[in-house]
């Protein structure tokens, strides 16, 4: 008999309702009651939602994320986050946001680096490390939650990180190596395993996302210590891989002395004969055949065609599961009351792909004919999205295979442009601008309610954001700014904002995803060719321009990210619907530019996560992701500036690349990794403008004119002043006014002062 288990739920739940809590906690409206309270509840609700599942993860549950509780269990939360013993909770927020709801405002801690997790839209809270690192276990909230699942019945399979992952995942703060930790790691993991087996856990689901990417011959000499120690524990353990391809690890994973393997069979189906011929008879094998970050249905009748020999092959040894876990993926498609109903029938959230998993493990454990209804509705679903002509748009694939060489670049080089465009734009030495957005205030959230459900006629909607237009202009002219934006109250989203004015795309209304923390993000759906059929922003702009006689930079967001921040399509190279995207966004900058709008910013945010884990793999990916932002900006006059940002990636190691998209400015993150960036220009002289950010936005904590002049101080060592921006390192949506004024005015005030220095030098 298939078993069937899962490898985690989304946790902000179906409507939101952990981000909502945390929220009103960490405002001081309600108490740490409240917000177990809410926790709880989902959790039960998540279990009963999975109960037909044979083993439900426990401990996949997060009040802000899964590595910062790996470390919170691990006792490795930064020195600076701890404060009273008797409340670890206060220090987890601390280390995720640099502040806990109950510190006085000089009671503030710099907050955990966040990053991409592998390749997706989710951030985590990297862990630190040094030479004085010291593990101890913190073992309360895992068992606790095991305890809640036992009561209810549940069957559980307790979730952690695995330990050569945790140290991978992590950066040291000095000169020492984080392998050197995993003697000293080892047996508090061993103790945390038996504690879990104490408390009933017959199996632990260790995951070792590491084994998917590069790994040298010390890391891989590290997963063969770690787990020949960790093999005396008595749970079962089943090591869970995801996101990718073994390639040269499939042997090591195969071999490591573990009960059973889990791999992601979407992300590598090619290896699924290799690794079911080199797994010891004695293993489980889990396949992950059901895909955990996307939202299409699978198709069932041909996934049984794969299965069905290897089920008879292994038998009871075979498990079945999604790829990863369900994080990526909105909780239940039945909420899209609203949706397309042919597109509706395409879909499959995260209730609907457990369901899926039970058809499957019916079929092969009882025959198809036991599910037959089921299949027959999923293959007449499937045939209808592979069938319709909503899908292509011939006119459309015809103009992108005919493009002409030579639209991806500019007409001078950056020196001829730079030199163009500062006659132009008359602009100070350490310009200061902002990323883009200001504070979404509940009056702008209601007002756009109110008209996408008819209660706002259109007019007044229009008048209502002109409003908050002016508003963001009058406060950014007060502050000094040098280079405005209009704020962007218009906007739910920086992509779905884009994809509700494109052809191709679809949207829901509770399809939300957790990116960090309480932050959500509700991606659109990329099922078609893609077409712009009128101008997305011109409106916008222009009137924002019309009150001010300073530069507002009209804003984009760019091809990459639109199609990285979006459920894409499966049935056709991404590099297609990337061409096609950058292709609708070169129509609206030549609009922009036709228009008067000076500076076009077009935001990257997500061209590094968009990057394949393997480096070899690389190359293809960074060339049309580059040549697609070449295509989307590059149709300009040289006195139109252009601009680009990116936020929360490494980008060291790619800075050549972003180099080559040739952007005359690019704004970047470097605040929390305290301008970590710069040791890329130590061999790599980058060419154009550049503004790294000064101050952290995600965190409630005010920045101070010292640090930031500080960071900039920094950074001219690398980059010349004459060719530093002054910035805060993202958007400004997520704050409040309070937050945003004294914030943007020390940041002005720093700028200020250095360009005092520089006269004097």
């Amino acid at each position: 008999m298939v078993t069937t288990h899962n490898l985690g739920f989304p946790r902000i739940g179906a409507h939101r309702e952990l981000k909502f809590a945390l929220e009103n906690y960490w405002a001081g409206n309600s108490g740490e009651t409240e917000l177990d309270a809410t926790a709880a509840t989902l959790r039960h609700r998540h279990w009963r939602q999975q109960s037909h599942l044979d083993l439900i993860p426990v401990g996949d549950f997060s009040l802000y994320d899964q590595v910062l509780d790996m470390s919170a269990t691990l006792g490795n939360l930064p020195e600076r986050a701890r404060g009273n013993e008797a409340n670890p909770l206060d220090d987890y927020f601390r280390a995720a946001r640099g502040r806990s709801p109950g510190d006085a405002d000089c009671q503030v801690a710099h907050a955990g680096e966040m990053t991409k997790w592998f390749d997706t839209n989710y951030h985590y809270i990297v862990p630190e490390f040094c030479q004085s690192t010291r593990f101890h276990l913190n073992p309360e909230r895992l068992l606790a939650e095991l305890s809640e699942a036992r009561a209810q019945g549940i069957a559980t399979k307790p979730v952690i990180i695995g330990p050569v992952t945790y140290l991978w995942l992590g950066k040291t703060t000095d000169d020492s190596n984080r392998l050197e930790l995993l003697a000293d790691l080892l047996p508090v993991y061993g103790e945390l395993l038996d504690l879990l087996a104490q408390a009933g856990a017959d199996w632990v689901q260790i995951d070792e996302p590491a084994l998917v990417t590069d790994l040298d011959a010390d890391w891989r000499h590290a997963f063969n210590l770690a787990y020949h120690q960790l093999k005396a524990s008595r749970p079962n353990l089943l090591l869970t891989t995801y996101f990718g391809e073994l390639r040269e690890n499939l042997q090591l994973a195969c071999e490591l002395p573990v009960a059973g393997l889990h791999v992601d069979a979407v992300s590598s189906p090619g290896e699924l004969a290799r690794v079911a011929d080199w797994l010891p008879p004695h293993k489980i094998l889990s396949l992950g055949v059901i895909n955990g970050r996307n939202i299409w249905k699978t198709d069932l009748n041909a996934l049984l065609e794969q299965l069905e020999p290897v089920h008879c092959r292994l038998g009871d040894r075979l498990w079945l599961a999604p790829s990863c876990s369900l994080l990526h993926v909105p909780v239940d498609l039945s909420l899209e009351q609203e949706l397309d109903p042919e597109i509706h029938q395409w879909l499959a959230f995260a209730v609907q792909k457990l369901e899926e998993l039970r058809v499957l493990a019916q079929a092969l454990n009882h025959g198809r004919t036991s599910v037959a209804d089921a299949l027959d509705s999923n293959r007449q679903a499937v045939e209808s999205r592979r069938y319709s002509d909503r899908v292509r748009n011939p006119e459309l694939r015809d103009a992108i295979t005919n493009l002409a060489p030579g639209l991806g670049s500019r007409h001078a080089p950056y020196p001829e442009r730079i030199s163009l465009q500062q006659k132009n734009l008359n602009l100070p030495v350490f310009p200061t601008t902002t990323i883009g957005s200001f504070p979404q205030t509940v009056d702008i959230r209601q007002a756009r309610l109110q008209y996408r459900q008819g209660n706002l006629p259109e007019p007044e909607y229009r008048a209502r954001m002109k409003e908050e237009i002016a508003h963001c202009i009058r406060e950014q002219e007060k502050l000094g700014l040098d280079v405005l934006v209009h704020g962007e109250p218009e906007r739910n989203d920086m992509v779905e904002y884009f994809g509700e004015q494109l052809e191709g795309y679809a949207f829901t209304r509770h399809g939300w995803v957790q990116s960090y923390g309480s932050r959500c993000v509700k991606p659109p759906i990329l099922f078609g060719d893609i077409r712009r059929p009128h101008p997305m922003t011109l409106d916008w702009i222009r009137y924002a321009q019309s009150l001010t006689d300073k530069p507002v930079k009209g804003m984009l967001t760019g091809p990459v990210t639109i199609l990285n921040w979006s459920f894409v399509r499966d049935d056709q190279p991404r590099e297609a619907s990337c061409r096609q995207l950058a292709l609708a966004i070169r129509e609206e900058v030549q609009d922009l530019e036709q228009a008067g709008v000076a500076i076009i910013q077009i935001d990257e945010a997500a061209l590094r996560e968009g990057l394949p884990l393997r480096r070899s793999d690389w190359a293809g990916y960074l060339e049309w992701a580059i040549d697609s932002f070449r295509l989307a900006a590059n149709g300009v006059a040289d006195s139109t500036q252009i601009h680009t940002h990116m936020c929360y990636s490494e980008f060291n190691d790619i800075i050549e690349a972003i180099a080559r998209m040739d952007a005359d400015v690019i704004t970047i993150e470097t605040s929390r990794s305290n301008m970590e960036l710069l040791d890329a220009f130590e061999d790599f002289e980058y060419p154009n403008d550049i503004g790294p950010g000064v101050y952290d936005i995600h965190s409630p904590n005010q920045p101070e004119q010292a640090h930031i002049e500080q960071l900039l101080e920094l950074a001219a060592h690398r980059i010349p002043a004459e060719r530093l921006w002054v910035n805060p390192d993202c958007g400004l949506k997520t704050r409040n006014w309070e937050e945003v004024r004294p914030a943007l005015q020390t940041m002005v005030a720093a700028a200020r002062n250095l360009r005092g220095k520089q006269l004097t030098q």
